[in-house]
């Protein structure tokens, strides 16, 4: 569910209509629906009632501080995969002991940045990484609490380019390495042995390999045990997917992953940690472009927008489906007809989605990408020296831009000329 409806005739975001915010900011926008985000962190955090738990958002997804301030002020805490995001959480207001630091690349510099500010903790990668984190604690004499990140060898049965789990992926220490590595970490006195961590990909559209992974993580958790590890902390990451589509053939529900936590992972007594993003953040938003053109090609037409693959490039990255809609909301049985739907960069790459059926529109017409609130605005570039676009927050019957278009003299200005030239 999200809050972007029709009303007489007119998208609205929540009690916003669409064409009020593209007046007042121009095309094309990113808009976020703030019930939509809360609806939606509150599903998890409810889902987890009964436990002593932790919603940590991956804000990859959507990393705007006034998103990341938003669900922090509703209880959440943050994921991060940088010292940039980490810094970012950190102006947010988020404090320290609620960030989880994730990633396979964590520099010694990222790594002080958040021991000095305050970390909940570092999910480690790999033994190198574990060596460096012991390093630069002791270095600033303190202890760093860390989870393993295992990798399961399971196929979460997604994207090949989202999926995280399976042993040829980069992500983790083989599970069955579990053992010698945690007794490595044991023994490093910069570090503090607390849990571990699991995650095995992005839109996931069963729960099946959550359980394979989750049942191998409880059975790890017990061997550790007995090996003499304290594990009172599971962060089992995130993935849960959104439904891209209208169709009935919807993801699992966050009850339905709470239970399923619950049924293999409750006897343990330990602390549940989950990082979901996109389920957070997708249908929280939206992307809203204007048509510059509509053009007869020899057996096509194009809508030919002013959004483009660098304003959102899930599609031409991952094939991915958006459903997109007229911001004038269509006249009952009006006859729809098939477009291909493009931006204006020069690739034929720029394709949002090919023979999609519209109702007929025209220049100027408004259109939206759905479901376009998770790796839309962060994934975006200057490419072709296209400014960044506009983010917008709504808030019942306010709305405030959060980010603003740059210029193009702010763009340009950037760039130094060498004395030499």
């Amino acid at each position: 569910m999200d809050h972007f409806l029709y009303r007489d005739g007119a998208l609205f975001a929540e009690d916003v209509p669409i064409s009020e915010i593209a007046a007042a900011v121009g095309t094309p926008f990113y808009v976020y629906s703030t019930a939509t985000l809360l609806r939606h962190f509150k599903l998890f955090d409810d889902a987890l009632e009964g436990t002593d738990h932790l919603v940590c958002y991956a804000m990859k997804a959507a990393s705007n501080q006034a998103i990341l301030k938003t669900l922090a002020q509703a209880g959440a805490g943050m994921d991060v995969v940088s010292g940039g995001e980490y810094l970012r959480a950190k102006a947010a207001g988020v404090p320290g002991e609620r960030i989880v630091f994730s990633g396979v690349g964590k520099t010694a510099d990222e790594i002080r940045t958040a021991l000095t500010g305050g970390i909940r903790q570092f999910n480690v990668e790999s033994e190198p990484e574990m060596q460096v984190i012991n390093a630069v604690a002791l270095e600033l004499g303190m202890i760093a609490p860390v989870t393993i990140r295992v990798n399961p060898d399971v196929d979460a049965k997604t994207h090949a380019k989202i999926a995280t789990g399976k042993s040829e992926n980069k992500f983790g220490i083989p599970i069955s390495r579990a053992s010698e590595v945690y007794a490595l970490a044991a023994s490093l006195p910069g570090l503090e042995v607390i849990g571990i961590d699991v995650h095995i990909g992005s839109q996931l559209t069963e729960l099946e390999p959550f359980e394979l992974a989750y049942n191998k993580v409880a059975e790890l958790t017990e061997r550790l045990r007995s090996e003499g590890h304290n594990i009172r902390r599971l962060d089992l990451g995130g993935g849960l997917g959104i439904p891209y589509t209208r169709s009935n053939d919807a993801p699992p529900l966050p009850v339905e992953y709470g239970a399923m936590i619950k049924k293999t992972l409750g006897h343990l007594g330990c602390e549940i940690e989950i990082e979901p993003g996109r389920l957070i953040a997708g249908n929280a938003g939206l992307m809203v472009s204007k048509v510059i053109y509509v053009k007869s090609g020899e057996d096509r037409d194009f809508l030919i927008l002013d959004g483009a693959m660098n304003d959102l490039i899930r599609p031409a990255m991952y094939e991915a489906h958006h459903d997109i809609v007229a911001v004038e909301e269509p006249a009952a049985g009006v006859e729809q007809r098939p477009y291909d739907i493009v931006g204006p960069v020069c690739e034929s790459g720029d394709t949002f989605a090919k023979q999609r059926n519209m109702p007929p529109l025209s220049s100027g017409d408004l259109i939206a990408f759905r479901s376009a609130g998770a790796y839309g605005a962060v994934m975006s570039s200057e490419y072709n020296t296209r400014p960044l676009i506009p983010e917008v927050l709504v808030n019942g019957d306010q709305f405030a831009v959060i980010r603003e278009r740059p210029s193009f003299d702010e763009i340009i200005n950037r760039d130094t000329i060498p004395e030499w030239l």
